[in-house]
């Protein structure tokens, strides 16, 4: 924990090298507008109504009064916590720019989403979990290119690439909300201190730990995979941990973007490799009596913490899903691990992200995506969320490059150390695949071989048939 709160340091220190010695040309372009500016500085549409092009700069000079206008944020984070968080911050914007802003959150966000965009009745703005989903609507023509206020006013507050994340032929659709670090495993600490466990340092620690812990009685993980219709997403998260640490970057990158199918033996052997982990009689607590039918995240945390089971591998999320009062970190209940790589050369690390985008040409709505993706937005909501998690881990995590970490606590810290030390880092591959597949037929036929409905041979074909 001392190495992650000096590396913390180096991050500020660098960011403060880098606020003083930036380009000057650049600075009066760049630059972040204030978070009191932030109510004032969207753009109107030419004629303030709905519209498919953004909006021109010939009207960006003047303020423009937004008291009396609303809009409508969705999302997929329907858990209370999550849900809460989103609104209180929303509230605070709202408070400071007279916009009505209300968010609703739905499970089957991804089902919704599509049936409202194809019906003409989208909300305002939807926060997107997958990149990839972005660029299909942009390129339908459902989603409006960033105002290029916004776009100027949020890129400089986030790592360099990462609006590119969320870009179609150069132009920008989403900023980016929320960073989730998915390279994670949560354990009993009582359990580790009872049993001798050391924290493994290699996939092949990990391994042997979990037949230990069998043989002596203990169950090593809790799965579960149920998600409503995103059920199965779980099963794609270790498929995408394990090919970085098996096959490696490149091979990852190719079998993203399917130049590396997913029925090529390595791909299968991979998937086959899990089920065979999972399925190690003694290895996996299910609390909904099996793998596909125990809520992903919400059956995990009270088994962890009664240590029923002694590990989860789940994102930095996951501690809004653990029981209110648990106390994390190397003194709590429960700590986290990085989940290690095959060998010591390297510490790949998963990692993902919500995004918002805009259906709607208006000025409050550009007001609320600038703010959305602002230093305020993610501040307001790690302090809103942390404190309905009872002041400790609140599961809510950014990469923008402004926030206060000292509103962080040191367990969330040691995440950012976990992403410093990325060698290499990647996006959520089934999020950066076509939503057809990442979001379709990777979820539901993996939850087919984790049935034993299919094997994982022909469940893999069966996406690699599906991909547009």
């Amino acid at each position: 924990m001392k190495r992650f709160k000096w590396l913390l340091l180096i991050v500020v220190f660098a960011l403060i090298a880098a606020a003083c010695g930036g380009d000057d040309d650049a600075d009066e372009t760049t630059a972040a507008p204030s978070d009191d500016a932030a109510a004032t500085t969207a753009a109107p549409s030419d004629d303030g109504g709905d519209t498919t092009a953004a909006p021109s700069d010939d009207d960006m000079d003047e303020p423009v009064d937004l008291a009396g206008t609303s809009v409508t944020v969705f999302s997929s984070e329907d858990g209370v916590d999550e849900a809460t968080g989103i609104q209180r911050a929303l509230d605070v914007f709202a408070a400071e720019s007279g916009i009505e802003i209300t968010h609703t959150g739905a499970r089957d966000f991804s089902e919704q989403i599509n049936a409202q965009a194809a019906g003409g009745n989208p909300p305002d703005i939807a926060m997107f979990p997958q990149p990839g989903k972005v660029r299909d609507f942009a390129a339908q023509g459902f989603l409006l290119p960033l105002a290029p206020e916004v776009d100027a006013a949020v890129r400089p507050q986030w790592p360099a690439g990462t609006l590119e994340t969320y870009s179609v032929d150069g132009t920008a659709y989403a900023v980016q909300v929320k960073t989730d670090l998915k390279s994670i495993v949560w354990y009993n600490t009582q359990v580790f201190a009872d049993g001798g466990y050391a924290v493994p340092t290699t996939l092949g620690d990990l391994v042997d730990l979990g037949n230990q812990m069998i043989a002596d009685g203990q169950t090593p993980w809790c799965v579960g995979i149920e998600s409503g219709p995103a059920t199965g997403w779980v099963f794609t998260d270790w498929m995408e941990d394990m090919m970085l640490r098996l096959e490696g970057p490149e091979a990852y990158d190719q079998w993203t973007s399917n130049e590396l199918k997913f029925s090529d033996p390595r791909v299968v052997a991979v998937g086959q490799t899990i089920l065979d982990i999972w399925n190690t009689p003694g290895n996996t607590y299910a609390a909904g009596g099996s793998i596909s039918a125990t809520a992903h995240s919400a059956d995990h945390g009270q088994p962890l913490v009664d240590g029923t089971c002694a590990m989860v591998r789940q994102a930095s999320f996951f501690a809004a899903f653990l029981p209110e009062g648990t106390t994390v970190g190397p003194e709590g209940q429960i700590d986290t691990f990085y989940f290690p790589a095959a060998d010591d050369t390297s510490s790949p690390v998963l990692t993902a992200g919500n995004s918002a985008a805009a259906f709607r040409d208006a000025p409050e709505v550009w007001a609320v995506m600038e703010y959305l993706g602002s230093t305020q937005y993610a501040q307001e909501r790690q302090k809103a969320q942390r404190e309905i998690k009872g002041g400790d881990a609140s599961g809510f995590l950014t990469a923008n490059l402004n926030v206060d970490l000292s509103l962080w606590n040191d367990l969330e810290g040691a995440f950012i150390g976990i992403l410093l030390e990325a060698n290499p880092a990647r996006f959520d591959g089934a999020d950066l695949m076509p939503a057809a597949v990442g979001s379709g037929t990777f979820w539901t036929e993996g939850t087919s071989a984790v049935n034993g409905d299919k094997t994982v041979e022909e469940a893999f074909s069966a996406i690699d048939a599906s991909w547009p």
